[in-house]
């Protein structure tokens, strides 16, 4: 009896020293795998802002059948917001949101309106036809401004090619 009682004491202190040495290897891993893990997901929260950011300060270019229409999201930590001061005057560089209604020959065109949604230009970007933004510089919030441009004669739409268009723009805002 003795016998048997000495080999189950041996067999229970084998099985505890195989305990006690997954526990450590177990508590290494973790030592070492833990922070490996918590490194990761911090560069990963770091590149997804870091794209977030970028992109929320780029200008986003939508296309209609008219006009090309430029979005701009401030980044987060700036403090800008839509300004209607009609004291504020459009200067080329500034955002504005704007309003506008297209026609040529005197009808209203596809694509040719925000529907009174506003949408937000960068004066002077380029991303609209001809000298359009130009033609708001001197504005102020508030003001209707009719912008006349032409379509250039490369213009994705072949109906709109060369034509003269008229733009009825009502100027929301400025962002400051």
């Amino acid at each position: 009896m003795k016998k048997e009682n000495r080999q189950m004491a041996q067999e229970r202190r084998a099985e505890e020293r195989k305990r006690l040495e997954l526990k450590k290897k177990r508590n290494k891993f973790l030592k070492i795998a833990v922070p490996i893990v918590l490194i990761l997901l911090l560069v990963i929260v770091l590149i997804v802002d870091g794209i977030q950011s970028s992109d929320s300060g780029a200008v986003q270019n939508k296309s209609d059948n008219s006009v090309s229409e430029a979005t701009v999201t401030p980044a987060p930590t700036e403090s800008i917001s839509l300004q209607t001061d009609a004291s504020l005057t459009v200067e080329d560089g500034d955002t504005v949101n704007i309003d506008y209604v297209g026609k040529i020959d005197g009808t209203v065109f596809e694509g040719g309106s925000t529907d009174g949604m506003g949408t937000d230009l960068v004066i002077g970007s380029g991303s609209y036809i001809d000298d359009f933004e130009d033609q708001l510089i001197g504005s102020h919030p508030g003001d209707k401004v009719e912008v006349t441009v032409t379509f250039p004669e490369d213009y994705q739409k072949a109906d709109f090619r060369g034509k003269e268009a008229v733009f009825d723009v009502t100027v929301n805002g400025i962002y400051r």
